[in-house]
C-alpha cells in the first residue's frame, strides 16, 4: 500500500463531547469528516496541560518517559524540555523521506523549535520562540513582576463587570466575550492552506502538516457570528455543577471558589461562548480540508483532528483544567480519515486510546521504524476494521500538577476511576452508577479492596512507565497502598 500523507489538525483544550457522536457543538465540517472516517470515542490524554500531552502526541512517550511535566515556559517550570535522547515522530518521518510542515502552537520545549525535529515551519507558528537565553542558562529576571507593578484592576473596591472573575492583587480576567480571531488562529490555518495548495499536483514523495491552533482555549472569545449559532436559553448547565465538592481534595474547592463568583447565568454564557469558540475551529478545519480537495492529494491522505487536553466546562463548578483529576480535562475527541486505505467510513470504535497511541500509528503507515520503548500501541488494526487481539483495559494518567503542583496518578477502566493524590486525599468513583464523578468513594471500608486492586494497577503502570514518584520517606509516602503493590 502506498504511504500515506499525513495531515494533522490540533486544537487546544477541546473536550470529547463537542464534536461526533456526542455533538455537543455544532461542527458541520466535523459531522461530515466523521460520517467518512473513524471516531475513536474513549480517547485520553495522559495530562490535562498542554505540554505534558504534546509530547506524549509527538513522542509515544508518557511524561515520565519523555520528561515533560508542565508548562515549558514558566519561570518556576520543572522541566524545560525533554528528556536527552527522546526522539519525534517527525524525525523518523523526514528520515523516511516525508516532507515535514509545521504552522502553529508547538509547547513541547523551549530550548528546541519544531525546526529542531525535523520540520519547516511557516511564519504563522504562534508559541514557537527560543526562550533558552532567558530560560534555560539562567536564572528567571524580575520582568514577570512588571504586570502586578501596572495593576489596576485588583483593587479590593472594583465592581465586577460581565464574565469578570476578581482577584486583588491579580490582573483582571475576563472569562469569556466577543473576538473576531483572539489568538490569530486564521493566521496559522491561512499558511497552512497555502502550502497545501503548492502541494497540487506534486505527489512524488509523501508529506506530513501539522496545523495547531490555540482555540478553544481560554478564555472564551469567539466570532459573534458563531456565538449568534447558540441560544442561551438552550444551554443547560452539566449534572455534576451543585457539586460542592466536601468529599475531594481541599484544593480542587478552592478552585471552585475562583469561579464561584460567576452567576449561574454567566456559567451557562461561558459554556455558549464555549462551544461557539469550538465551532471556530470547524470553521478554520474546513478551510484545510478544502485546501487538501483542491491539492488533489486527499485520498491518500490520512487526516487526524484531536486536541491536546479538555476542559471542565462548568463541571463541578470549575473551568478549564488543572489538578481535579475529572473526566472533561482529559476526555479529548479524535476522529480520522483515510479515504483509500480505512475499512468501513463512518464507524465509532469504543476502546481505550492514549495520546501515546499517535506516534506508532503513524511511523507503523509510513512503513518506518517502531520503537519497542513506545507505550503507545498502532491504531492501525481499527483503521483497517479489525479489533487487535490484546487492547488496554484501563487508561492512566500522570500530573506534576502545572504551575501549582501536586503529585497526581490515575487508573480509569471501564468500571472505577481510582485517583491518587499525593497532596490530599484519594478520590474513588463508581462509574456504572456514578458517570458524573459526584460521589467519593475513597473513605468508604467496602471499597478497600477495589482500591487495592486498582493501586496494583497504578503502580504496575508507573513501574513500565519509569515513573518514580515512588519517595518512601514517611511524610511523603502517604498512599493508602504503595508501590510495592506493583510485585504483590
Amino acid at each position: 500500500m502506498q504511504r500515506p500523507n499525513i495531515l494533522v489538525f490540533m486544537t487546544d483544550q477541546q473536550r470529547a463531547d463537542t464534536i461526533p457522536p456526542y455533538s455537543r457543538a455544532r461542527m458541520p465540517n466535523l459531522e461530515r469528516f466523521c460520517s467518512d472516517g473513524v471516531v475513536f470515542t474513549q480517547a485520553f490524554c495522559p495530562s490535562p496541560h498542554c505540554c505534558p500531552s504534546r509530547a506524549t502526541f509527538f513522542t509515544g512517550l508518557y511524561p515520565s518517559q519523555h520528561g515533560v511535566w508542565n508548562n515549558v515556559d514558566v519561570p518556576n517550570t520543572l522541566s524545560r524540555g525533554l528528556h536527552e535522547g527522546v526522539r519525534l515522530w517527525s524525525q523518523d518521518l523526514r528520515d523516511s523521506g516525508y516532507d515535514m510542515y509545521y504552522s502553529g502552537k508547538w509547547h513541547v520545549s523551549s530550548v528546541e523549535t519544531p525546526r529542531d525535529r525535523g520540520w519547516d515551519m511557516s511564519s504563522g507558528s504562534a508559541a514557537v520562540r527560543d526562550n533558552s537565553d532567558r530560560y534555560y542558562h539562567t536564572p528567571p529576571d524580575m520582568r514577570e513582576w512588571s504586570q502586578y507593578q501596572r495593576l489596576q484592576s485588583g483593587s479590593p473596591d472594583r465592581v465586577r463587570g460581565e464574565g469578570e472573575i476578581l482577584r486583588p492583587g491579580y490582573p483582571l480576567y475576563t472569562h469569556y466575550g466577543k473576538h473576531e480571531d483572539l489568538f490569530r488562529d486564521q493566521k496559522v490555518v491561512s499558511d497552512a492552506v497555502e502550502a497545501l495548495r503548492r502541494r497540487k499536483g506534486s505527489a512524488d514523495k509523501p508529506w506530513c502538516h501539522f496545523v495547531g491552533t490555540l482555540g478553544p482555549h481560554d478564555p472564551y472569545f469567539a466570532p459573534q457570528r458563531f456565538v449568534d449559532m447558540y441560544d442561551l436559553d438552550d444551554i443547560e448547565l452539566p449534572a455534576s455543577f451543585g457539586d460542592l465538592m466536601d468529599d475531594k481534595p481541599g484544593l480542587y474547592r478552592r478552585l471552585r471558589g475562583r469561579f464561584d463568583q460567576l452567576s449561574e447565568r454567566e456559567h451557562r454564557e461561558a459554556i455558549r461562548h464555549y462551544l461557539a469558540f469550538c465551532s471556530y475551529q470547524d470553521y478554520l478545519f474546513g478551510q484545510v480540508l478544502d485546501a487538501l480537495e483542491e491539492s488533489g492529494q486527499a485520498d491518500n491522505t490520512l487526516v487526524l483532528y484531536i486536541s491536546d487536553h479538555g476542559d471542565y466546562v462548568a463541571e463541578h463548578g470549575l473551568w478549564c483544567k488543572g489538578l481535579p483529576c475529572f473526566r472533561g480535562a482529559y476526555h479529548i475527541p479524535v476522529a480520522m480519515r483515510w479515504p483509500i486505505g480505512m475499512e468501513g467510513p463512518g464507524r465509532t470504535v469504543d476502546a481505550f486510546v492514549s495520546l501515546a497511541d499517535f506516534a506508532p500509528t503513524f511511523l507503523e503507515l509510513a512503513g518506518a521504524p517502531v520503537d519497542g520503548k513506545m507505550a503507545g500501541m498502532s491504531l492501525a488494526p481499527f483503521l483497517f476494521g479489525k479489533t487487535p487481539d490484546s487492547w488496554r483495559d484501563a487508561v492512566f494518567t500522570q500530573s506534576n500538577g502545572n504551575e501549582l503542583y501536586g503529585i497526581q496518578r490515575s487508573v480509569m477502566t471501564k468500571e472505577w476511576k481510582f485517583v491518587y493524590n499525593g497532596f490530599d486525599f484519594d478520590e474513588l468513583y463508581d462509574l456504572r452508577s456514578d458517570p458524573d464523578e459526584t460521589r467519593n468513594l475513597a473513605s468508604n471500608p467496602r471499597c478497600m479492596e477495589v482500591i487495592r486492586q486498582l493501586s496494583r494497577k497504578l503502580w504496575q503502570f508507573a513501574y513500565d512507565t519509569n515513573d518514580v514518584c515512588v519517595n518512601s520517606y514517611i511524610a511523603t509516602a502517604l498512599a493508602t497502598y504503595g508501590p510495592g503493590e506493583a510485585f504483590a
